[in-house]
């Protein structure tokens, strides 16, 4: 029999698309509501834009540690342990802290301590849940619709970080413990629809220690240039120019549009950057992707700066969705080579080591901007950060010259019979290996 054109004919892959997309919308959610509640708490006590900017900066820190911590042992553990019972159980524990949220709202008991304890205790889930959900989809549909399915995770979660910040905003203007409310909804919805998933088959992890596992997770992206200069240009490009962290400021202080046109700036850049996965999905790229990708993220720090000066709301998002679809070129890119080119025997951990640069880059993001907002005020913070941006694209462009001469993109086993004479390597939707390169053949 035929396999199916999309992976929406496999029920178990469904499901998983759902759990992704309500669980998306339910942590962004929460995590936009945090921000807003914090920083609103912060100015009601009387403190200055700087000092609560200073509070929006440990928010980040808060979920970082975690991750930081956790990260790479949970990647381990998503190659030993079976994959849907990590997801479920993370998404219960978010569940519970959007409970433990709305009913510290009900009882009028809410300060910015629970605030910070929740954010640890999401640090911890999404510790757990990012490289288990990373490497569900090899396991769930065919290889060759494998493309088909990173596109499509992709765009459910975009369309979550969408629809979170404007729900969150738009419900938390309603009543401060709606948002809450609607986040366990959507995490029991999602608990739900990975509760219905069979057991799936897991490649042999082998019987080397722990450590020397993770090491091992390591050690791959170490060895593979391609990943490495992508990864670590998206962990400083974000990690300086991220302004995520500020756009409370900007919507209560400097834009002056509420928490509803907070939601709004915060899914301007999931806009972007879910119709970019569309385009990417439909016409995937081909040529000079190296060259693409170094342009896409100096776009990004320059549209940085031009939110961190603007002061009208339509340039504000205009400049944040141009951010947004620049962004996405990147993540298209590093997790298509990690999903198609890891073993599913460690395909957590390598997934779990590009979890933690992107938690870095985010969440530790998030941080530095806190800290330079309480140093040098919101608009030097975004705009400086901005620049960096634009700086360390130019610094990688020169330490990853290979990155930066990739052409085009092959799949593994083709880029082998592309070194044998006479044979012809077609080309694959979704990028995989640039042409011609072996992970190992940099090595050193």
């Amino acid at each position: 029999m035929p396999a199916a054109a999309s992976p929406f004919h496999y029920r178990d892959y469904r499901a998983f698309w759902a759990a992704r997309l309500a669980s998306t919308i339910g942590s962004t959610m929460l995590v936009v509501v945090i921000g807003i509640h914090v920083y609103d708490i912060a100015r009601a006590s009387g403190m200055s834009i700087e000092r609560a900017s200073f509070w929006l900066g440990m928010v980040g820190l808060a979920q970082f540690l975690p991750l930081f911590l956790l990260t790479l042992v949970a990647g381990y553990v998503a190659d030993r342990i079976d994959r849907r019972w990590i997801v479920r159980a993370s998404l219960t524990l978010e569940l519970a802290c959007a409970a433990i949220l709305a009913a510290l709202v009900w009882f009028d008991a809410m300060s910015l301590g629970p605030l910070f304890a929740v954010a640890v205790a999401l640090g911890i889930g999404r510790a757990f849940a990012g490289p288990a959900l990373a490497s569900f989809a090899p396991n769930l549909v065919p290889k060759e619709l494998l493309p088909s399915a990173i596109a499509l995770n992709s765009i459910a979660w975009q369309s979550g970080a969408v629809a979170g910040p404007l729900l969150g905003g738009g419900a938390y203007a309603i009543s401060v413990a709606l948002p809450y409310e609607l986040s366990a909804v959507l995490f029991a919805i999602a608990v739900g629809a990975m509760l219905i998933i069979r057991p799936i088959p897991r490649g042999n992890a082998g019987d080397s220690h722990p450590l020397r596992a993770v090491i091992e997770g390591l050690a791959y992206v170490r060895d593979n240039k391609i990943v490495l200069g992508a990864i670590t240009l998206d962990l400083f490009a974000v990690l300086l120019g991220g302004a995520t962290a500020m756009l409370p400021v900007y919507a209560r202080d400097i834009l002056h549009v509420g928490s509803e046109g907070l939601g709004a700036l915060r899914a301007a850049p999931s806009v972007g950057a879910a119709l970019t996965a569309l385009v990417l999905a439909r016409r995937p790229l081909k040529r000079r992707v190296g060259s693409k990708m170094f342009a896409c993220v100096a776009i990004f720090g320059l549209a940085t700066i031009v939110f961190g000066e603007s002061r009208v709301m339509w340039l504000s998002l205009a400049s944040l969705f141009v951010l947004g679809a620049a962004d996405m070129i990147s993540v298209y890119v590093r997790s298509s080579l990690i999903q198609l080119h890891t073993p599913d025997a460690m395909r957590g951990r390598v997934s779990a080591v590009s979890g933690l640069f992107i938690s870095a880059s985010n969440e530790l993001g998030e941080f530095r901007a806190g800290l330079a907002g309480a140093a040098f005020g919101p608009v030097v913070a975004v705009v400086g950060g901005g620049a960096l941006a634009v700086a360390v694209t130019g610094i990688c462009a020169f330490v990853f010259p290979s990155l930066r001469r990739a052409d085009r993109f092959v799949a593994p086993d083709e880029a082998i019979l592309s070194e044998q004479p006479g044979k012809h390597v077609p080309e694959v939707e979704i990028p995989a290996m640039v042409a011609g390169l072996n992970p190992k053949a940099e090595k050193g």
